[in-house]
């Protein structure tokens, strides 16, 4: 089983450094509640860690 992250916005990038606010948008993300699914490889971990106090991260279970 392969391993998908959703990645929901809970918090604004409003007076957020610009590094902050791109890694949002590259996330597919861009305003609170907004919600986007990407495979668990190390480049989506590394930008979840340079905003993880910005979003919160579930771990889905995918077949195939």
């Amino acid at each position: 089983m392969a391993k998908k992250l959703k990645i929901t916005q809970v918090r604004s990038v409003i007076d957020r450094p610009k590094r902050q606010k791109a890694t949002i948008e590259a996330l597919g993300l861009g305003r609170p509640n907004y919600v986007s699914t990407h495979n668990d490889t190390p480049q989506i971990r590394g930008m979840i860690n340079k905003v993880s106090h910005l979003i919160k991260v579930e771990e889905i279970e995918v077949e195939g």
